[in-house]
């Protein structure tokens, strides 16, 4: 082992948490390096984020296509090439990568390609992905940016042919004609929206109760309609107990909510139950770092509790948001490099978004959460259907739903269904993080016709006071 390099600040992990932490460390001032086993970029770039929506943006202009006649136009001998819509979405994922990578050496951040393993809490060994011979690194500060990966359950082990993670999800060989999702989670839905938009029979499974659960009641059960309408079969408070892979597909055996077994055959699975972080061969159990179900403890600064060794994004767990972990690395770099005024991450102001048909997007409290808490609330309503812009995009299906303390006027949070809500939903962050109340929301002049009238509405609505419904 050779040791030939220090630095102030080392990222072991180059995705939306990693990249964002040295860059800013740079900027700083700091002597940067990161650390990437495969794609600079990590899963979102690569595997996630981006690639879905690419592949999602198809499958929307595909649905839009088959209903043309509602806008008058004609179109004939509609089809799609599976193969091609692969093609785009991978590029789309290559390009972004090598943005990264121009990123890093605009920024002159080295780029260590290599497994990392922590030899101490400032020394790092990286093994090259064609050499056998170990690197040794040394670093002032270590943050740990290794992302997570598809949980799995005894059981419903994917096997990369018939039953699939998200990563063989997004490279389909073929298009199946039937389709089992597990789990209806965002990662879930968004891939039974995808598949059938594009005329797969889609059957959804969700242990708990209810469709999207993190989401709002209100909004889950809109959604759930949305998708039957669509022709989705969705089984909620159902366990997939088994699979088993044979000639004819995939057997899945279920549990319904009222005991009783089922089975049903399909040519493909995806298993959407989670994630897990990347915790494995780091060499954290040996630096005494504390692990808790498959994700790396951390304070309010990132601080494993190790000096000079830091974590952030998936691998501390959830919410699992690319925002989140870009966030967070903001956050540890400006505390390492002791700027002032630095503030810890408050989740209950990281927006979510899901980006299947129709869309759904949300912040802070939900109506039951805030009732839990005690709080006395006032919510606010506002339907696509009663809003011009949506009717004229031909788009009125959909719901905005905001909560408020009743006492201070604070806005707990905000809830929403339909089209373009993940790039409204911005809107309300905004709002929280200023710490807006209902008095600035009624005052403020929302442009028409816009989608963003139904924010205004939803507000006016909470407090007695809707125009137009």
């Amino acid at each position: 082992m050779s040791s030939e390099a220090s630095f102030d600040l080392v990222v072991i992990g180059t995705g939306p948490g990693g990249y964002v932490a040295a860059i800013r460390a740079s900027q700083l001032g700091l002597k940067t390096a990161v650390i990437e086993r495969e794609h600079l970029g990590g899963v979102c770039l690569n595997w996630g984020c981006i690639p879905t929506k690419a592949l999602l943006r198809t499958s929307e202009l595909y649905s839009t296509l088959k209903h043309t006649g509602n806008y008058g136009i004609s179109i004939s001998g509609l089809s799609f090439d599976i193969q091609k819509i692969v093609e785009r979405s991978r590029g789309v994922a290559k390009q972004l990568s090598g943005g990264v990578a121009y990123l890093m050496k605009k920024n002159k951040i080295e780029v260590i390609e290599g497994e990392a393993r922590l030899l101490a809490p400032h020394r790092i060994a990286v093994a090259g992905k064609e050499s056998a011979v170990e690197r040794e690194i040394e670093a002032k500060h270590v943050i740990v940016a290794t992302g997570a990966r598809a949980r799995t359950l005894p059981g419903l082990e994917p096997d990369g042919e018939r039953i699939w993670t998200y990563r063989e999800a997004m490279v389909p060989p073929v298009m199946p004609a039937s389709l089992l999702v597990v789990g209806s989670g965002a990662i879930g839905i968004e891939f039974a929206s995808f598949y059938r938009a594009l005329g797969a029979d889609v059957t959804v499974v969700e242990i708990m109760e209810r469709v999207l659960p993190v989401e709002d009641e209100e909004i889950s059960a809109h959604a759930q309609k949305a998708f039957a309408k669509q022709g989705m079969t969705i089984h909620t408070g159902t366990q997939v107990e088994r699979l088993e892979s044979g000639a004819a597909g995939v057997t899945a055996t279920l549990k319904g909510p009222d005991g009783a077994g089922q089975q049903l055959t399909v040519e493909r699975v995806i298993l959407a139950v989670g994630i897990t972080g990347n915790v494995e061969g780091l060499g954290l159990e040996e630096l005494g770092v504390k692990v808790e179900r498959g994700h790396i403890v951390i304070d309010e600064w990132c601080r494993t509790g190790i000096e000079g060794l830091y974590a952030i994004g998936d691998v501390v767990g959830p919410p699992w948001l690319a925002h989140k972990a870009s966030h967070e690395g903001i956050i540890c770099v400006e505390k390492i490099a002791g700027l002032d005024n630095v503030h810890p991450l408050d989740t209950s102001r990281i927006p979510g978004c899901t980006y299947c048909t129709p869309q759904i997007a949300s912040i802070g409290l939900t109506e039951a959460a805030a009732r839990e808490q005690g709080r006395d609330i006032k919510v606010g309503r506002f339907p696509f259907q009663a809003n011009g812009k949506a009717i004229a995009l031909g788009e009125p299906e959909g719901l905005v739903k905001t909560v408020f303390d009743a006492k201070t006027g604070e806005l707990l949070g905000a809830h929403m269904i339909g089209a373009e809500v993940t790039e409204l939903i911005q809107g309300y962050a905004i709002a929280k993080t200023l710490e807006t109340t209902e008095a600035e929301l009624i005052e403020s002049v929302f442009p028409h016709p816009t989608l963003s009238e139904m924010m205004h509405e939803a507000v006016l609505d909470a407090y007695g006071r809707v125009i137009n419904f």
